[in-house]
């Protein structure tokens, strides 16, 4: 029997940036064949947020108290999945992006556990690492920054 999650999966992540020596860099995780964020698919019972951070500590080994949520930062899209699980049909599949900062301090070491490797990305928009999911995440983040940077322009008569 498949269930609604099956016919819609809802993979959920977070997208963790920090400064170090000067730069602003964002976190990613290597697959066999492709670099992506930390990020899984919802357990029964859990929030999109919870799945998001257990996902997060499971597959980098920061604890999530060592991280700071942007609270009015939330991505979603919808891709197709071809082939979804090797059962040869295709999913749309809704993927849900939380915005983290790594706190000051913190050494922001990673420890892979699902992965093979990761990499700190200098930020340097527009990137093109993903077509569906990355590189819009990424394009909304710098929108989010740029009104953020205005509000606070506003605020200081600047």
């Amino acid at each position: 029997m498949v269930t609604a999650s099956e016919k819609q999966p809802v993979s959920c992540g977070i997208l963790l940036l920090r400064k170090h020596k000067g730069r602003k860099q964002f976190l990613l995780m290597k697959h066999a064949r492709r670099w992506d964020l930390p990020k899984g698919h919802v357990d029964p019972g859990e929030t999109k947020l919870e799945c998001a951070m257990r996902e997060f500590e499971e597959e980098t080994g920061i604890d999530r108290n060592d991280i700071k949520l942007q609270k009015d930062f939330r991505f979603e899209e919808y891709y197709e999945v071809k082939n979804w699980k090797g059962r040869g049909e295709n999913v749309t599949k809704r993927l849900v992006i939380f915005l983290a900062k790594l706190k000051k301090g913190v050494s922001g070491k990673v420890v892979p556990t699902e992965h093979l490797d990761y990499q700190w990305v200098d930020w340097d928009p527009p990137h093109d690492i993903q077509e569906k999911t990355i590189n819009p995440l990424l394009s909304q983040v710098t929108d989010f920054q740029r009104r953020r940077e205005k509000k606070k322009l506003k605020k200081t008569g600047q």
